[in-house]
C-alpha cells in the first residue's frame, strides 16, 4: 500500500504563507500526493504550481465550523470553482445536526450539490465525527449517502477529537459503496494512516503528509534490506 495516493497534502492554518503554499505543491508533485488542500485565497496559487501535474486541488468551505449561511457557502463554493478548484471540503452545519435539525442540512445540500455536479467537481462533506454521536453519524450517512456526495469526511482538525478507526469503520458500514470516506484530523503516523484505511478510508488528509510517507519509505527499505 503505497500511502501517498491516499493523502490530501493539507495546509489551513490561518498564518499560511505563499512560500508554504509554493512547498506544499512541490512535495505534492514530489510524492504523488493525491491533491493538495489549501485556503480558499491560494487556490488560484496552487492551480498554476500544479499545471501538468496530476494532483488535484483542494479547498474548504464553511471552514472551520460549518455555521456560514447557506447563501455565503454558496459563494464561497462559486469563487473557489472559478479560481480553479477539483474538490470542495465543505464543513456541514454541525450545529444544525446537534440540534437535530435536519431539513436545514438537507437544504444546504440541494443547494450546494448541483452547483459542484454542474462543474463536474469533488464534493467532500465534513461532519466532525468527533463530536457527533454515533447516532447523528449514521443519521448523517443516511442522508448524504442517498444524496450521493463524493465524499464524507470524518473531521476539520480543529474539533478536540480528530480521526477514529471506530468512526470510520461506522462511516462504511452505513454508507453506500459509492460514497467514498476521506479521514483527517490527528493522523501524524504511517501506522494510523493504514489503520484509518483498513477500516474505509480513501482519502486522508494531513498535513504531516512528507513525515508519513517518509516514515513509511523508511520501514519498507529497511525491511527489504534483510
Amino acid at each position: 500500500m503505497q500511502l501517498a495516493s491516499y493523502i490530501d497534502h493539507t495546509i489551513l492554518k490561518p498564518t499560511t504563507l505563499i512560500n508554504e503554499v509554493d512547498l506544499l505543491c512541490e512535495e505534492a508533485k514530489t510524492w504523488g500526493f493525491a491533491a493538495v488542500c489549501v485556503p480558499p485565497h491560494f487556490v488560484k496559487r496552487a492551480k498554476e504550481k500544479l499545471t501538468r501535474s496530476s494532483v488535484k486541488v483542494a479547498t474548504v468551505i464553511g471552514f472551520p465550523f460549518g455555521y456560514s449561511a447557506v447563501e455565503s457557502k454558496i459563494a464561497e463554493v462559486v469563487l473557489a470553482m472559478v479560481d480553479g478548484a477539483d474538490e470542495l471540503d465543505m464543513v456541514a452545519h454541525i450545529s444544525a445536526i446537534k440540534n437535530n435539525d435536519w431539513q436545514y442540512i438537507a437544504n444546504e445540500l440541494n443547494h450546494i450539490l448541483p452547483l459542484i455536479r454542474k462543474q463536474n467537481k469533488v464534493l467532500k462533506v465534513i461532519i466532525e465525527s468527533g463530536v457527533l454521536t454515533k447516532d447523528e453519524i449514521i443519521r448523517c450517512c443516511d442522508l448524504y449517502g442517498a444524496a450521493g456526495i463524493d465524499y464524507l469526511k470524518t473531521s476539520t482538525g480543529y474539533a478536540a477529537v480528530g480521526a477514529r478507526t471506530e468512526d470510520v469503520a461506522l462511516m462504511r458500514l452505513h454508507l453506500p459503496t459509492g460514497v467514498k470516506i476521506k479521514a483527517s484530523g490527528g493522523i501524524r503516523d504511517a501506522a494510523f494512516a493504514q489503520e484509518l484505511i483498513a477500516a474505509g478510508a480513501e482519502r486522508l488528509g494531513c498535513s504531516a503528509g512528507v513525515a508519513i510517507v517518509s516514515e513509511q519509505a523508511t520501514v519498507s527499505n529497511h525491511s527489504s534490506s534483510y
